[in-house]
């Protein structure tokens, strides 16, 4: 089965209506499984370079209501346990995320980081911060100094979209720091390759163990008969 650019994203599928066999290979699609086995079908997207390597993507603000909902209540179904009080959103696609995550966990609010800098900002509460996505635009993340006291001594959960390289985490985390805060999870719609293990683990060791993921894909090699499987 094959999918137009602007079907991507729309459906959940049931379990098993696109192969998962690495074997067989992957052509224009990669079904991601959510954790209760039903399928999203993402486009796979070849990475800049010799055009060896690809990821499977996810752009959740161009997502049907149903797949956000999907992806909001398997993060939730993650975080719950963990007691979380306040849920921080990650800028720009993991705002609408941490917003359902919070509501779904009963939270009256959420706390937003900003890449817009307000006057009252204090510049070190700031950190730059680029993405795979947009590897050429550095940004700067800010966090409200106003927002302090919701986060200090309360069990932080960090939402954002996708963890891939673990370079835009890495900025939250150094942010968070600043103000003296350490999340008890970090929780994701999509957990994109294993890049981001190392970089999160060179923060601190214990920090991969707090990663949850409603979604997981591989990194993609081609193959000589030009399908996708997952890299060795």
């Amino acid at each position: 089965m094959s999918l137009a650019p602007h079907e991507f994203w729309q459906d959940i599928h049931p379990p098993e209506t696109f192969p998962e066999d690495p074997v067989s290979g992957f052509r224009d699609l990669f079904p991601a499984r959510l954790p209760d086995g039903r399928q999203i079908a993402l486009p796979i997207r070849v990475l800049p370079g010799d055009g060896s390597r690809a990821v499977a993507s996810l752009i959740v603000n161009q997502a049907s209501f149903a797949v956000e909902d999907a992806l909001a209540d398997a993060m939730t179904q993650a975080l719950r346990p963990l007691g979380a009080d306040m849920v921080i959103g990650v800028p720009t696609l993991g705002l609408p995320l941490a917003n359902a995550v919070a509501r779904r966990l009963g939270h009256p609010r959420m706390v937003a980081l900003g890449t817009s800098r307000k006057f009252w900002y204090d510049e070190g509460l700031s950190e730059p911060m680029s993405s795979i996505t947009s590897p050429e635009q550095v940004k700067r993340l800010y966090l409200d100094p106003r927002m302090l006291p919701l986060l200090r001594d309360r069990r932080v959960a960090v939402v954002d979209d996708v963890v891939s390289s673990g370079a835009s985490m890495r900025a939250v985390l150094s942010l968070l720091s600043k103000a003296g805060i350490e999340p008890v999870a970090l929780g994701f719609a999509m957990l994109q390759t294993q890049r981001w293990q190392a970089v999160l683990q060179a923060l601190d060791p214990a920090l991969p163990g707090k990663v949850h993921g409603a979604l997981r894909t591989p990194l993609l090699a081609r193959r000589d008969d030009g399908s996708w499987a997952p890299a060795a």
